[in-house]
């Protein structure tokens, strides 16, 4: 084999009932999923033009600096790429091993956020201001984390042969250790990011084999759970007030309603091919609130239309797509489990996203994957897309 090869072909060997070794042909660039990995760098770019164009005229964020949020978002996006780069090298088998580690620093830094350390933004209580203006959400992590100890649990008994579907009591195990850090970001309180484990959850479950009962039971749980937060008084007041807002949009356009409102007249007045980029009367007027982040898509379709919001809606559905391919393909229970439950981590999400901005979903503070600004999001979007494309490279091959 040529010495230059040696850098791109896989660590792993292969699985028991396949070839014997990788060659130079099957290396790890030409095994990776390249529509996967084009769509979401695609994402990441459309939503750095999308956060300049929101951010360039905002002086009071950019601190008169109109490419402040431009830079920052490519550099988080190359963080990303880097992140993902090593998540690949690593593999996920041998993340496998050190879950137990990733999933006690979680817990670390999510409580982290409830002591002087953590710092309020947007109401929510859930990021850990560490300086220079540097600030994470460990949230945004914790979906990684319980993704990987629930896998963990609920595949290793099957992948070792010795059970079809996991038994109930590795079950039991996975759905208290996935309950333990959502208990503490409730206290946060941080209501989206809760409701997106629920559904990563979900999406675990189903993928594992799991008795129906399970499934079930904790969509009933969950529904219990809401009717006991909302009667005890857990939620603060500006998350009930948006429940209320998407209950009936009319309540108080001038309060409550009024972001939702906002979203809706910049998303309508795009039309079929939008202002243009930068020309946006609602985008360059500033009517909108936090639209270089949970409100980014407004952007999208004010200034690019229904053709550039299809656009990305195209690219997040490649993602999607390509996504449930590299779940279906695998030979491991334990890849078919963190592929379904990032899938269902980026359905829900850039659902729950866009719904919000045209008004059919509750606001939840809740960012579009790859294509909204901030750090902690954007990097764990990209661990997740090395997680899938581990599983793609490291796959038995066919003769």
């Amino acid at each position: 084999m040529p010495k230059r090869r040696r850098f791109f072909v896989s660590r792993y060997a292969p699985e028991r009932g396949t070839l014997a070794r990788l060659t130079a042909r099957d290396s790890v660039v030409r095994r990776l999923d390249w529509p996967i990995l084009l769509s979401a760098l695609a994402l990441s770019l459309i939503g750095s033009l999308l956060v300049w164009s929101a951010t360039r005229g905002r002086t009071e964020l950019n601190n008169g600096d109109p490419y402040y949020f431009l830079f920052r978002h490519l550099l988080n996006t190359g963080i990303g790429v880097v992140l993902m780069i090593g998540t690949v090298w690593l593999g996920h088998r041998t993340l496998r091993g050190a879950v137990p580690f990733l999933y006690g620093l979680s817990i670390v830094l999510i409580l982290a956020v409830l002591t002087p350390l953590g710092a309020t933004i947007n109401g929510a209580h859930a990021w850990i201001v560490v300086g220079g203006g540097f600030s994470l959400q460990p949230s945004e992590f914790v979906k990684i984390t319980i993704i990987l100890v629930m896998a963990m649990l609920l595949a290793s008994k099957v992948d070792a042969g010795d059970q079809i579907h996991p038994d109930h009591g590795t079950v039991a195990k996975s759905l208290v250790l996935a309950a333990l850090p959502m208990g503490i970001v409730m206290l946060m309180p941080d209501l989206g990011s809760v409701m997106v484990m629920i559904v990563i959850v979900l999406g675990v479950l189903l993928a594992s084999g799991a008795s129906n009962r399970w499934v079930l039971g904790l969509i009933g749980s969950g529904i219990a759970g809401a009717v006991l937060v909302t009667t005890l008084g857990m939620l603060d007041e500006y998350q009930i007030n948006r429940f209320a807002a998407f209950a009936n949009p009319d309540l108080d356009p001038s309060g409550v309603g009024y972001n939702t409102n906002q979203a809706r007249i910049a998303i309508g007045g795009g039309g079929l091919r939008g202002a243009g980029l930068f020309n946006g009367h609602q985008t360059s007027g500033q009517f909108v609130p936090e639209q270089q982040t949970d409100f980014v898509f407004t952007v999208a379709g004010e200034e690019l239309g229904f053709i550039g919001s299809g656009f990305i809606l195209l690219l997040l559905g490649i993602v999607l797509w390509r996504a449930c391919r590299i779940a279906r393909e695998t030979t491991e229970l334990y890849g078919t489990i963190v592929a379904a439950g990032i899938i269902a981590w980026f359905a829900f999400q850039s659902f729950e996203n866009i719904g919000m901005n045209l008004g059919i979903m509750p606001v939840a503070g809740l960012p579009l994957p790859f294509v909204s600004y901030g750090g902690s999001s954007m990097f764990a979007v990209w661990v997740a897309i090395g997680l899938l494309q581990s599983i793609r490279v490291q796959r038995p091959m066919t003769a």
